[in-house]
């Protein structure tokens, strides 16, 4: 009898607590380190987001494991009150089928929204020998396993969009992993690795005559005007689509409010202009279509690793 007033005055209490939301500050996830174009848009993000929620929004950076240890302890271990989020990106539910996890990544999850997308390409030092994508491939063809390059970890986009130029090219390169873009610029600007596969966080290096872009994997040019694979005749694209998403069993109603905070966010000029500056996509996806997504991808990456032999046996 107790069990069953307390279950009811639980279920009185949970709209109340919505209506009441937020009354402290909420902490978002980003799972790479400063400096990079995720926590660059992350913290725009935030900065807005705050004004329409009334509290602060807290960027805590939590790195490792191909940008999983943040969402994948958030999902373990928060309580899914609303005020613990995270970045949401196509590595949470690729890592899972390519290691054991100890997440599900389509079920342990609430999603909230779905907000943008990377451009992705390679860079290379100015003063580097290779002055066009083919110059790389040559190389990697005539000197298989010795062509080095950073990226932002294992089985990350920018990883994988190198192992399928591989495959499509016969190249072989060496794929050094990171923690994040901060990383992987220091050991391209020291010399450790011949070339960087990374979002735009290499935008300012680039703008800044210190490296030099030899190709990026959108449909079209971006404003550095570097040919894209397609044009190069390697038929890859991607841009990596990302959202932010909390604990499974969020209230409906918490998930709405964070929701339309951030939607507000997203839309506004200043975020844009942002995303302009990062040449980063504008793709809006509701919480079930951001859901929908997740689960449909989680499939579809399940056949690209079989195909590049990282799916885990």
């Amino acid at each position: 009898m107790l069990r069953t007033v307390l279950a009811a005055l639980a279920l009185l209490a949970a709209p109340a607590l919505a209506q009441n939301f937020p009354a402290k500050p909420i902490t978002l996830i980003c799972p790479w380190p400063p400096g990079g174009s995720t926590d660059t848009q992350l913290r725009k993000l935030a900065e807005i987001a705050q004004k329409h929620l009334g509290q602060p929004v807290l960027v805590e950076n939590k790195t490792g494991a191909s940008g999983t240890v943040g969402p994948g302890t958030m999902a373990v271990t928060a309580r899914p009150d609303g005020y613990t989020l995270s970045q949401f990106h196509i590595s949470v539910l690729r890592v899972p089928l390519m290691q054991a996890s100890a997440f599900d990544p389509v079920k342990d999850f609430s999603f909230v929204i779905g907000m943008t997308g990377y451009t992705f390409g390679v860079v290379v030092k100015s003063d580097s020998p290779f002055k066009t994508f083919q110059d790389l491939i040559d190389y990697a063809k005539a000197n298989p396993g010795k062509m080095s390059f950073g990226s932002t970890g294992n089985g990350t986009s920018p990883h994988l969009l190198m192992e399928e130029v591989s495959l499509r090219t016969g190249a072989q390169f060496l794929h050094v992993p990171f923690k994040g873009n901060a990383d992987s610029t220091q050991a391209l600007m020291g010399g450790h690795v011949m070339a960087q596969s990374d979002a735009t966080g290499w935008g300012r290096h680039v703008d800044a005559g210190t490296f030099r872009l030899l190709v990026t994997f959108g449909e079209k040019r971006t404003r550095w005007n570097a040919p894209t694979a397609k044009e190069l005749g390697i038929d890859v694209v991607s841009y990596s689509p990302y959202g932010i998403a909390g604990p499974k069993g969020m209230d409906p109603q918490v998930v709405r409010v964070l929701h339309d905070a951030f939607k507000r966010a997203l839309d506004d000029p200043e975020h844009l202009k942002l995303l302009q500056q990062l040449d980063q996509v504008y793709w809006y996806k509701s919480p079930g279509e951001f859901a929908q997504w997740a689960a449909d991808t989680y499939r579809a990456e399940r056949a690209t690793l079989e195909r590049v032999g990282l799916l885990a046996k």
